[in-house]
Order: C-alpha cells, then sequence, then structure tokens
C-alpha cells in the first residue's frame, strides 16, 4: 500500500479538527444528554464509514475491507472500554458536566498512545515476521481469559494505580469545578477530577494492549492500522454517554469480543498456511459482533437505564463556595468557578 506522507499529513490534520471542533462545541461544562451523545454518535460513525469509503476507491477493495474489519474490532472493544470508564466515574460520583473534559484528554492521550504503539509494531513487524505469531498467540490468551473472567470487573479502591496515586500526590475530598489541580494557602493538590484523568489513561493503554494485536491481525498496513483506530477513537466520548447507563444490557458482548479475538489470533497463527479472505474476515467479525448485541438485547428487553454499581465508593462531592473562595488554580484564571 503506497501512501504519500501529504497524505498522512491530511489525515493528522482531519483527526485535529475534529478534535478542535469537539472541544469548541463542549468549552462549557455542561450535561451531555442521550440526544446530544446520539447525534454526536452518529457524526462520527459517518466520518469513520466515509474514510472507509475513500479508502476503498483509492486503495482498492481489498485495504478498504481491512479498514473496515479493523474499525469494527476496534469499535466493539470500545464499548468493554465504557463500560470500565463507566464504573471509574461512578466510583468517583464525577458530575456529568465534567465528564467530557476528562474523556475528552483521555481520547487525545489514547491518540498519542496507540500512534506510538502501532508506529512500534509496523516495525516489529517488518523487521522480525515472527512477531506476528506472538500476536497471535496473545489474543488467542486473551480471549480464553477474556472468557473465564467474563463476570469480573475493576475494583477501583484496590486499584494499583489508584494506590499510588493516592501514594504520591496529595489529593482534595471536592470537585473545584473542571481543575484538575488546584492552590489552596499556598500548596498544590490534585483534585479527584486528576485521579480520574489517570485511571482513564491507564485503562485505554491496557485496552491498546488487546486492541492493536487484533488490528495487526486483520491488516499489517500501519495507515489502515492508525486510521481505522483513529476514526473509531474519535466517537469514543460520545459512545460513554450513549451507552454508560445502558452498558449492563450488553451481557454476552464481552463473549462475543472474545470469539472475535480468537478468530482473529487464530487467522493470524496460520497465517503461512492459510489464506482467509478478507472479505469472509469481516463477514465473519460483522456476524459473530452483531449475534452478541442482538442476543443480548433479547435477552435483558425491559430493562432501564441505571449507572453500574460499585462498592466502597468514597465521598467525593463539589467543593462549596468558601472553598471556592479559598483555592485558585494553577493553570489558566486564577479564579474559581464551577463551570
Amino acid at each position: 500500500m503506497d501512501v504519500a506522507l501529504w497524505v498522512w499529513f491530511a489525515v493528522i490534520g482531519a483527526i485535529i479538527a475534529l478534535l478542535a471542533i469537539d472541544l469548541f462545541a463542549h468549552r462549557k461544562a455542561h450535561v451531555i444528554g442521550v440526544r446530544e451523545a446520539a447525534l454526536w454518535s452518529v457524526f462520527y460513525i459517518v466520518i469513520g464509514v466515509i474514510f472507509g469509503g475513500i479508502v476503498w476507491s483509492v486503495w482498492g477493495a481489498e485495504f478498504g475491507q481491512q479498514y473496515y474489519a479493523g474499525y469494527l474490532i476496534e469499535k466493539s472493544l470500545s464499548v468493554d472500554n465504557v463500560f470500565v470508564w463507566a464504573i471509574i466515574f461512578t466510583f468517583f460520583g464525577v458530575p456529568r458536566q465534567y465528564q467530557h473534559r476528562v474523556l475528552f484528554l483521555g481520547v487525545l492521550g489514547a491518540l498519542v498512545f496507540r500512534g506510538i504503539f502501532i508506529g512500534a509494531g509496523a516495525v516489529l513487524i517488518s523487521q522480525f515476521g515472527w512477531v506476528l505469531y506472538i500476536f497471535a498467540a496473545f489474543l488467542i490468551y486473551t480471549a480464553i481469559t477474556m472468557i473465564v473472567k467474563r463476570d469480573d470487573h475493576i475494583d477501583v479502591a484496590n486499584s494499583k494505580v489508584m494506590r499510588w496515586f493516592q501514594r504520591v500526590t496529595p489529593m482534595t475530598d471536592a470537585y473545584y469545578g473542571q481543575k484538575f489541580v488546584i492552590r489552596r494557602a499556598g500548596v498544590v493538590y490534585a483534585t479527584p477530577l486528576l485521579a480520574v484523568l489517570v485511571l482513564v489513561e491507564v485503562s485505554d493503554i491496557i485496552f491498546a494492549v488487546d486492541s492493536i494485536p487484533a488490528i495487526f491481525g486483520v491488516s499489517q498496513e500501519a495507515f489502515i492500522v492508525f486510521t481505522a483506530n483513529a476514526f473509531a477513537i474519535l466517537g469514543l466520548r460520545a459512545l460513554y454517554f450513549l451507552l454508560a447507563d445502558l452498558i449492563h444490557r450488553f451481557v454476552y458482548l464481552k463473549i462475543g469480543l472474545a470469539v472475535v479475538l480468537l478468530w482473529v489470533g487464530a487467522k493470524l497463527a496460520l497465517i503461512d498456511v492459510l489464506h482467509v479472505p478478507t472479505a469472509i474476515s469481516l463477514a465473519v467479525i460483522a456476524l459473530i459482533l452483531a449475534t452478541a448485541i442482538v442476543a443480548s438485547i433479547v435477552k435483558t428487553r425491559g430493562q432501564g437505564r441505571h449507572a453500574p454499581e460499585v462498592d466502597q465508593a468514597p465521598p467525593f462531592r463539589e467543593a462549596t463556595d468558601d472553598e471556592l473562595a479559598s483555592a485558585e488554580a494553577v493553570f489558566g484564571r486564577k479564579e474559581l468557578t464551577r463551570s
């Protein structure tokens, strides 16, 4: 696949422009409702599908199918990521109007980290072809683990990252608007929002360890892998606000994701002895995910929206007017407000 350097710059520029549009549209803290989240989700999905059409028309059906297969894998794994975010936000009691700021920075970090992982993976594959067998073994292992531990959930209170953060960083028990750090009586404190951001970034790095090998399983082209990741991730914030209160209904999704990883892992392990056409692989992935989603919806029909339940949630709260008046921001405007 021959991709000119200017095409890379154009795509990265388009991604930056989409991020800027999103930041401008949500520059003021507000609660993002289901309707707004649905509209943004449709917008990002349309963008991702259109880009796949461009890949198909410019570089051919094979690469277009590889893009759509990678996009499907990343988008479906994102739903599992959304569930982890929902638990983190519920544990910290993050006011809904502050959640977008965290997710925006989380997605920005995810794009950077995944770009690094994809670049490293592409270099390794080009230099050492046997790395694909390691990816295959890892995907199969991850799939089996996902099935065995499908009912396990993140324990925020006892996570190593949370304990480390509390040990090294003085933190308030209150939210000071959308600020991540504040200064009070000359001392700099992290707010709970910074702890949330750290956990969100770490969780995405962990998910990237699964998703990047999976996409390399359907395409070894760095351009395809990067763009499929990027356009799927761009809609992740909207997907969270759309699905966070419905995640309990996706009861079979984790099993479906595990089967997809098994399929990709097996396909990758047999890459030198059995060629599976990309069109067939794309159809299999779509069928598995559609079956898992439809079965989940049928199984949980009649259940309403509700946030996930968490244990040992600490009493984080919003700062009082007196606390806001006695503190100042470390960056930006010094006066603190709730917006």
